[in-house]
């Protein structure tokens, strides 16, 4: 007998489905929630300048590709979702946007 277990993340704002878990710190306190892309993403860009100008004492390091949308001002999930379809990508509307694709939108910025 086989059985399968799925897990379904839930938005943890807006209870629809979340694609990711963030984790995140704040005075001392370690935090996780589960967000949807939409969502992470608007965490993110009101955490981006606090980041920016804090000083980092311990952790994991900040991805490539965060690093580079960061420096650049953009690179949201919706802004390269937008660019690669004028661009000719064929780019689903809702879950991770591919490596291949986020790095021509980042060649090309």
């Amino acid at each position: 007998m086989t059985s399968r277990t799925i897990v379904q993340l839930e938005d943890d704002l807006d209870g629809g489905e979340a694609t990711q878990t963030l984790h995140f710190s704040f005075e001392g306190a370690a935090y996780e929630i589960d967000l949807s892309d939409k969502n992470a993403d608007k965490l993110h860009r009101a955490l981006d300048p606090y980041i920016e100008a804090a000083r980092k004492v311990g952790g994991r390091r900040k991805s490539a590709a965060r690093a580079k949308s960061s420096s650049n001002g953009g690179g949201s999930p919706a802004d390269i979702r937008e660019w690669a379809q004028e661009a000719g990508y064929e780019v689903s509307g809702r879950g991770r946007v591919s490596a291949a694709v986020r790095e021509a939108y980042e060649a090309a910025h």
